[in-house]
């Protein structure tokens, strides 16, 4: 593979098109990690700091290349949840408790997944 090929296929997942309903899953998503109680999500005193608002940056940027390496132009709420476990896991700091209790940050964000409304 060639540098030039690579810099072609990055130009060609930006233009993967992303809705602005999947846009605003991925920011519901990402805003859940900081305001779980505004998604009816019991995470109190689990998570000490939730992911960036840059973290929908990236989150919409690996959903797009996951629906590119699929064979598609657009983006899909499967996308989202295909990548959003390794995308959300190091975004999101666990407060002391949580690991006490051995939650993990998986369990955190696969219960986030399961409360924000899909599209």
């Amino acid at each position: 593979v060639r540098p030039a090929d690579i810099v072609r296929v990055r130009e060609v997942v930006k233009e993967v098109y992303i809705d602005d309903r999947i846009k605003d899953y991925v920011v519901a998503l990402v805003t859940a990690t900081r305001k779980p109680e505004d998604y009816r999500l019991d995470l109190k005193g689990l998570i000490q700091f939730g992911a960036s608002p840059r973290a929908t940056i990236y989150l919409a940027q690996a959903a797009r290349a996951h629906a590119f390496v699929k064979g598609r132009g657009y983006v899909t709420p499967e996308d989202i949840k295909a990548i959003g476990l390794d995308v959300l896991r190091h975004r999101i700091i666990l407060t002391y408790e949580a690991e006490a209790e051995e939650v993990t940050t998986e369990s955190v964000v696969s219960r986030i997944f399961d409360a924000v409304q899909v599209p």
